[in-house]
């Protein structure tokens, strides 16, 4: 596959050592699943190298964001950084909304728990951005026709409601609250979460199998749209 364009698996960036190394430990899984494709690390923030410098010389690449919605990130900096760059690389949409997360997220609830008629919270990091807020809600969507009951989506930071409001209104009707985290990796956020009130709260999304072949299910989308 050398004459295959470059994967550039775009992630946010992290100062968290345990969220640099699961977020390392996917690009070395995407890389094992597709000997001979080159994978190039970029970020958006915090870790280097961003996302302008990595494209400055990869050549042919499908920028992956390695986020779970598509909001000003993938819409104005990813978009901005790739327009720099020229026309051999192109971008795929964000890795969610998928299926595929929505079972990945259910396999966590079933590892929590092992019997849930409650509401579930689907905490998501938060946007101002509405698109990103809309791809969080129809992942809530999913996931409660999955689960046979009710998921609200809540936010850690940037949008409404907040997650440690919607699990106190849920406790408030005598409740008990399981938190699904929609994150990818520990860090700021997955602590935030923890101290929210829940009953349970389970890991985040890395690592798992079905993100490696999503990751490369976005690459190969791209290649096919030309």
């Amino acid at each position: 596959m050398d004459d295959a364009p470059a994967l550039v698996a775009c992630s946010h960036g992290t100062r968290d050592l345990a969220g640099r190394r699961v977020v390392d430990d996917l690009r070395s899984a995407v890389a094992a699943a597709r000997p001979g494709l080159r994978i190039v690390e970029a970020y958006l923030d915090v870790q280097q190298p961003e996302l302008s410098d990595a494209l400055s010389d990869v050549g042919a690449a499908v920028v992956v964001p390695v986020l779970l919605s598509s909001g000003y990130h993938v819409h104005v900096d990813i978009a901005a950084a790739i327009a720099a760059a020229g026309l051999e690389v192109r971008m795929t949409a964000a890795l969610g909304p998928d299926p595929a997360l929505v079972d990945v997220l259910g396999e966590r609830l079933g590892a929590a728990v092992d019997s849930w008629d409650d509401p579930v919270v689907l905490a998501a990091a938060g946007s101002s951005d509405r698109r990103a807020v809309a791809d969080v809600e129809r992942t809530a969507s999913a996931l409660t026709a999955r689960l046979g009951r009710p998921v609200v989506a809540a936010y850690a930071s940037a949008g409404e409601p907040r997650v440690d409001v919607a699990v106190t209104r849920l406790r408030s009707e005598g409740r008990r609250v399981a938190i699904a985290t929609y994150l990818l990796a520990p860090g700021f956020f997955h602590d935030q979460l923890r101290n929210a009130g829940a009953d349970f709260v389970t890991a985040p999304l890395l690592p798992h199998p079905a993100i490696t072949r999503l990751v490369l299910r976005r690459y190969d989308q791209a290649l096919r749209a030309g």
